[in-house]
């Protein structure tokens, strides 16, 4: 019953569909495009270094892992819009390296909220009135580029609300 909720709510989603392309910098350089993961569901989180919630980390590695070869796409997103972040990319970037062995697709520190949020933030707002209010919010795009869910910080990355969307996005 769920996965039919599911592929339902991501049916009725299809006139939601992202007009615009979505590029970040990528935290290695050169740009990070959402269009090159077309037809794929996409978990946006955005991060920090210095939170409560930077243990999230983990899970969101693992269920990169989980579920990657069959498209699961994770993107981390630092921003130090809650004043949670290290000064720099590198600095990002090491620590992630060397506290949670990531090899996720990261973005360089970007805005996620107000005025200068980027604007994939913008158009998720816009979309569904969803705005990160803290570190590791999570914003899971469908294969057809619509916003198929929403979940705050304290939503673990491998909670079963995530999973089921996923899965239901990969079949």
């Amino acid at each position: 019953m769920r996965k039919l909720l599911s592929i339902l709510l991501i049916i009725l989603a299809l006139p939601a569909l992202a007009a615009e392309r979505f590029v970040f910098p990528s935290i290695d350089g050169g740009d990070i495009d959402l269009a090159d993961y077309a037809g794929r569901p996409v978990l946006v989180v955005n991060t920090a270094s210095r939170c409560a919630f930077t243990p999230q980390y983990d899970a969101l590695q693992v269920l990169y892992d989980q579920y990657r070869d069959q498209g699961l796409v994770v993107l981390a997103v630092p921003s130090n819009d809650f004043r949670q972040e290290l000064k720099t990319a590198e600095q990002v970037k090491d620590f992630c390296e060397l506290n949670f062995d990531l090899d996720m697709p990261m973005t360089d520190i970007t805005h996620v909220r107000g005025d200068q949020a980027h604007p994939f933030f913008k158009w998720v707002k816009s979309e569904t009135g969803f705005e990160p209010a803290w570190n590791f919010n999570k914003i899971l795009i469908g294969p057809d580029g619509a916003v198929v869910g929403t979940f705050g910080s304290m939503t673990r990355p491998l909670a079963k609300p995530i999973t089921d969307l996923i899965e239901a996005g990969l079949s």
